[in-house]
């Protein structure tokens, strides 16, 4: 099965309980292809409502967490530099999260689809 990084909207999707993105990751979680990027668990952390705390670390734990290496901030560097020569200007962790999918032969699962310029590397969500 093809292994996915989910994004942090997607993740925030699922904890607030909406349908497709529970269809997406149960089906990731069957598979052991759901990762997320470390930089996501941060978001996910940072942004914690009151009460979220049991079921957002659930989540959590219930994905692959890939980290950030010398690597990947290599690749990202290259990823934010080539979209701005080109008048893009990326985040420092779409480029992070970009890369890591890139290096680590991830899709990314994501309603963001303008923050990854490169479609090949975005999954397929419309099917």
């Amino acid at each position: 099965m093809q292994t996915v990084i989910v994004d942090t909207d997607i993740a925030i999707d699922y904890l607030r309980g909406a349908g497709y993105a529970k269809d997406l990751m149960l089906g990731l979680w069957d598979g052991n292809a759901a990762y997320l990027s470390i930089l996501s668990v941060y978001e996910l952390y940072a942004g914690m409502r009151k009460g979220e705390e049991e079921h957002t670390e659930n989540f959590i734990n219930a994905c692959c967490i890939e980290p950030v290496t010398v690597e990947i901030a290599g690749k990202a560097g290259d990823i934010y530099r080539r979209y701005r020569r080109k008048g893009l200007t990326l985040t420092s962790v779409d480029c992070l999260v970009n890369a890591t999918a890139v290096i680590k032969g991830h899709k990314i699962a994501t309603r963001n689809k303008a923050h990854y310029p490169d479609k090949k590397i975005l999954l397929d969500m419309d099917k």
